[in-house]
């Protein structure tokens, strides 16, 4: 059984999500009741993930890992579908997630009010920049992946919640919205966010 270390609604939600589709159970354990978190990772950052002995950090590693060592249909087994689900998973994890986080980075960092504004309004401006991109990949297709939801998928839709914890306005275009609907009514989004829900009850 895998051990996901988690924060509530982070990224590593979008592991446990990966893992439901994969079949695979896991132990969730959420780092704040982990009493020295960073001697499993020294940077303090979710996921991470122990198989066995073997202890692996960073999303879009953890996600590749999880997809290269189990039969599934999120990644392609060659050629160019493969190289653009990579390429997908690298967007979300290198491009979207990063400035999605500097609304967190504002939000507990800046004190000044009118700059934090102006830090929330140009962040949400360059973050409905990168949903259009993800919009016009969606113009012919329900998913990034296809027919499927994939890894990317699943990733964008987790970030796509974050914006509700901040005063911004971030479009999504009407192909967006639909793949994030679609993804977050999967049985393995809800299973996740439920057994997130369970612990934090616990």
């Amino acid at each position: 059984m895998y051990t996901l270390y988690y924060f509530p609604d982070a990224c590593s939600l979008a592991t446990q999500v990966v893992l439901n589709e994969l079949d695979q159970p896991v132990e969730i354990i959420d780092v704040q009741k982990v009493d020295n978190f960073k001697a499993i990772n020294p940077v303090g950052m979710v996921p991470v993930l122990r198989d066995n002995g073997n202890i692996l950090r960073e999303g879009a590693a953890v996600i590749l890992y999880l997809l290269n060592k189990h039969q599934n249909t999120m990644l392609p087994a060659t050629g160019v579908p493969r190289e653009q689900a990579i390429q997908d998973i690298m967007f979300a994890n290198a491009t979207m997630h990063p400035t999605y986080s500097r609304l967190f980075f504002i939000a507990q960092n800046i004190t000044d009010e009118k700059a934090k504004q102006s830090g929330f309004k140009a962040t949400a401006q360059v973050i409905t920049s990168l949903w259009q991109v993800v919009e016009q990949q969606l113009d012919k297709q329900n998913f990034l992946g296809g027919d499927q939801p994939s890894a990317a998928d699943i990733m964008l839709t987790v970030y796509s919640r974050w914006g509700a914890n901040f005063p911004v306005d971030i479009s999504l275009g009407q192909n967006t919205q639909k793949m994030v609907n679609a993804v977050q009514s999967l049985p393995s989004f809800k299973r996740a966010l439920t057994a997130e829900q369970a612990q934090s009850a616990a």
